[in-house]
């Protein structure tokens, strides 16, 4: 089904526009459309969010599972069983980051270029049955290559959701919707840690340690639950089923004033150089960057660090429970606070603050592992809402479909590179204190909320230009149809 504007539309949108600009037909206000549409506006929200957020959190905490159990399965022989030396381990934790970020601006550009509906199942199916191999590689080489290419299977998952979640909601509703898929990430470390530890009680079931039975299982669920995903993946409002037409067009409305969702936008590689050539892009990238190291690193360790603690492996894999389930209470709160104010730069740099302390505890008490323990659960408790929040910033600020596409993937990419490093600091030798891992895990949060800060100046001193008409020459020679993306005078960026 085709959308076309409404010919009479008069009032200003509330969202990505300022009032200054009277040469454009802008849309109705959604106090209007409502009574003009007969369309409830908000219960249409939550028929969006119990259609669309269910499955898109599903397959993203099955992501976030299959990465991250290889910190349980070490706990349960992995090393051993595969004569793996402790720099052997952490080569193939980076190997997996290395195939991340090589893949994920070429699958955002094939989501782009395809549908949500093939694309997304069709990755899950392809990271579920390398996950699933994993459980039966016999050697280190084996078991390296396996998690190269489950960090290129699952590289399209997160910016694509992002930039697809783009495609449906108000910019400053849809950092509150990634932020709901992103706790995904702290469930798969909560559930992560209980089924690890139920499923560790298989060993010698067929003849297989208990670690083997972790990938096999968990990565045939994934398999399961990607055959029934190309069922309720959707693609776009225009062609979705469970939409009314009057819906369609409640929703077409709401986001022509708002964001660029509504334009038929050809794809260009024009657009990606753009992209490629936003200095506030590279800063998104960099922002993400000083969270990834904290967030894999507590991910991928906190089993072990926790064992060092002085804790047997089952009371381990146990007491990583609570630090994810504190984190996804606090993902949510932080995610509500922030959309009531409309304001994402100081959230991000106060959970980061938190997150920081929880490492200050971490380096600078010994022997008493109680308060150690309570300085994870700080670490995650601000890890995880500050992460939310900088990967829907790119989100709600960049204009041009491809671009943005191109952007949520640029800013994964970059972040992950700090996953990179961060999988090479927590050797064995300098166990049980790891002061070079959370020492720079502090430092990397430090850096986060300078960058953060420094991005918020950007941005207010760049709306700051635009309310003043400074910018306003770039309108010169534009129609009323045609749009500028971010460049836009018209477009205002998000705090």
């Amino acid at each position: 089904m085709t959308f076309k504007p409404d010919p009479n539309e008069g009032a200003l949108a509330q969202d990505g526009y300022t009032n200054e600009k009277p040469t454009l037909h802008l849309p109705l206000s959604d106090d209007d459309l409502e009574t003009a549409s007969g369309v409830n506006e908000k219960a249409l929200l939550r028929k969006l969010d119990l259609t669309l957020l269910p499955a898109l959190t599903l397959l993203y905490l099955l992501s976030f599972l299959d990465r991250s159990n290889v910190a349980n399965a070490r706990l349960e022989g992995l090393i051993e069983d595969l004569h793996m030396t402790g720099n052997q381990y952490l080569t193939c934790l980076t190997i997996y980051f290395i195939g991340y970020v090589l893949f994920e601006v070429p699958c955002n550009i094939i989501l782009k270029r395809t549908s949500p509906r093939m694309w997304l199942p069709t990755l899950t199916i392809a990271w579920g049955i390398v996950a699933t191999l994993m459980g039966v590689t016999q050697s280190f080489p084996g078991f390296l290559v396996a998690r190269f290419f489950l960090g290129v299977t699952e590289s399209g998952l997160f910016p694509g959701v992002v930039f697809y979640l783009s495609m449906w909601y108000k910019r400053n509703e849809q950092h509150y919707r990634v932020a709901l898929f992103f706790s995904a990430a702290s469930l798969a470390g909560a559930f992560g840690g209980v089924l690890a530890w139920g499923i560790a009680h298989m060993k010698g079931v067929g003849g297989l340690n208990g670690w083997r039975w972790i990938f096999i299982l968990e990565g045939i669920l994934t398999v399961i639950v990607a055959f029934t995903a190309y069922f309720f993946i959707f693609n776009y409002p225009a062609t979705a089923g469970f939409l009314s037409e009057d819906e369609r067009n409640f929703i077409y409305k709401r986001l022509k004033s708002d964001s660029d969702a509504t334009r038929n936008e050809v794809f260009t590689w024009g657009n990606v150089s753009r992209a490629l050539k936003d200095p506030k892009v590279w800063l998104y990238g960099l922002g993400f960057h000083t969270m990834s190291l904290p967030l894999y690193t507590l991910s991928l360790f906190l089993p072990t660090i926790i064992k060092e603690l002085g804790y047997t492996a089952a009371q381990a894999q146990l007491l990583t429970v609570p630090p994810y389930a504190v984190a996804f209470v606090l993902t949510i709160t932080v995610a509500v606070y922030s959309e009531r104010t409309r304001f994402r730069a100081p959230f991000i740099m106060g959970s980061a603050s938190v997150a920081a302390i929880g490492y200050v505890i971490l380096l600078a008490n010994s022997g008493r592992p109680g308060l150690s323990y309570f300085g994870t659960i700080l670490a995650a408790a601000g890890i995880y809402p500050a992460t939310a929040l900088v990967l829907a910033w790119p989100a709600n600020n960049v204009s041009g479909q491809t671009k943005r596409a191109t952007a949520n993937a640029m800013q994964i990419s970059i972040g992950n590179l700090g996953a990179v490093l961060g999988t090479q600091l927590y050797r064995t030798e300098s166990a049980p204190r790891f002061f070079v891992g959370h020492g720079l895990a502090l430092g990397y949060l430090l850096g986060n909320v300078c960058v953060v800060g420094t991005l918020w100046l950007v941005l207010k001193r760049e709306n700051g230009r635009r309310e003043r008409g400074e910018r306003d020459g770039r309108l010169e020679g534009v129609t009323e149809e045609e749009w500028l993306g971010d460049d836009d005078p018209r477009w205002i960026f998000q705090l």
